[in-house]
């Protein structure tokens, strides 16, 4: 698809300078740029290269003027970055816009779908499922019974969605992910083995949260495993039974949360994290990667460690820890004064 210098303007609400009629049908950083392509100037460690750019169009500030020729045409904006990220936004919308039940796909019987469905071969929703509109389902997919999506929902290619989950509006799950399987409840008995519990309850997810590929979010128990409005979750991570996640919390790749812990309200946790269950996570936290949590955190504590310990702690420690077999060597040293003090030094 291509669009024009003065369409990509009108978008963008900037100015062309030069060639309002010239035409781009792909994405370019910079220094990488060629004939037919869209770029962006906003850091000034680039300015050397819009000069011998070969990108067709480039958004840049208001605030930039040419010290020499250029040959890009140029579309001018308040803020060069936020611009190319509202772009990179419509576009992705553009290219993903698809339509239309596609063959080899099965919708049962009770399905409630929308305006604007798009479902890929080889998907299958199951009954009573309530999609709202412009819910976009890639191939492969399986959405259990009695699942409710919202608004603007992507799901992309070989998610799983079990029975009974809520889904909000604006939300995109990657590949892979599957949300609502059973906890990992099991109970011992007589004989030393393990009894399943069943996992009854179901899994919400609200308004515009974002799910990275390859990540699992369980069912409750009973109740629900609640994932609040604008968290965002990196690829493989483990969501366990009955944990809720505050809203507008990140989390990165690789990280682990046990079954029934609380997180609160815009906390960032970093790679690698393990969270212990039954805690409470309070509002604020910073969890260095690699950290391991097995206490409740208060309000704005930032940790490191495993086990986690404050921030400026960890760092502390860390010192006297790289220091640590000089420091014993000179412990061993001053024992050995002490036992035989003629070895000594006494002055």
């Amino acid at each position: 698809m291509k669009f024009t210098a003065e369409q990509i303007a009108g978008i963008l609400e900037g100015e062309v300078v030069g060639n309002p009629n010239a035409e781009v049908s792909k994405l370019s950083k910079i220094e990488e740029g060629e004939n037919g392509s869209l770029t962006f100037l906003a850091n000034p460690k680039y300015i050397k290269y819009i000069y011998s750019t070969k990108a067709t169009v480039t958004i840049v500030n208001l605030s930039f003027i040419p010290e020499q020729e250029i040959s890009t045409t140029l579309i001018k904006v308040e803020d060069a970055y936020a611009a190319f990220s509202k772009l990179l936004h419509f576009y992705n919308q553009v290219k993903l816009n698809k339509t239309g039940v596609e063959p080899q796909s099965f919708i049962s019987e009770g399905t409630k779908y929308g305006e604007n469905l798009y479902l890929g071969s080889f998907s299958y929703i199951g009954q009573n499922v309530v999609l709202g509109d412009n819910v976009k389902i890639y191939p492969n997919s399986f959405i259990g019974d009695n699942v409710t999506i919202g608004n603007d929902v992507c799901i992309f290619a070989g998610a799983k969605i079990y029975s009974e989950t809520i889904i909000g509006n604006n939300c995109t799950i990657h590949s892979g992910t599957i949300v609502g399987a059973d906890g990992f409840g099991f109970a011992p008995n007589e004989a030393g083995e393990y009894s399943k519990v069943p996992q009854i309850g179901n899994v919400i997810i609200e308004d515009n949260v974002d799910i990275g590929a390859n990540t699992t979010i369980d069912r409750a128990t009973l109740g629900s495993t609640i994932i609040r409005k604008g968290v965002k979750l990196d690829n493989q991570i483990m969501i366990a039974h009955n944990v809720e996640i505050g809203k507008n919390t990140v989390i990165a790749a690789q990280s682990g949360v046990a079954g029934s812990t609380k997180i609160g309200e815009n906390c960032i946790i970093g790679g690698q994290v393990g969270i212990a269950g039954h805690l409470i996570i309070g509002n604020n936290v910073r969890l260095q990667a690699q950290s391991g949590v097995a206490r409740n955190i208060k309000d704005d504590e930032v940790l490191q460690g495993s086990p986690s310990l404050g921030y400026s702690d960890f760092n502390k420690s860390y010192v006297h820890f790289k220091n640590f077999p000089k420091i014993v060597a000179e412990v061993e040293e001053l024992k050995k004064q002490i036992i035989n003090p003629k070895n000594g030094n006494n002055g």
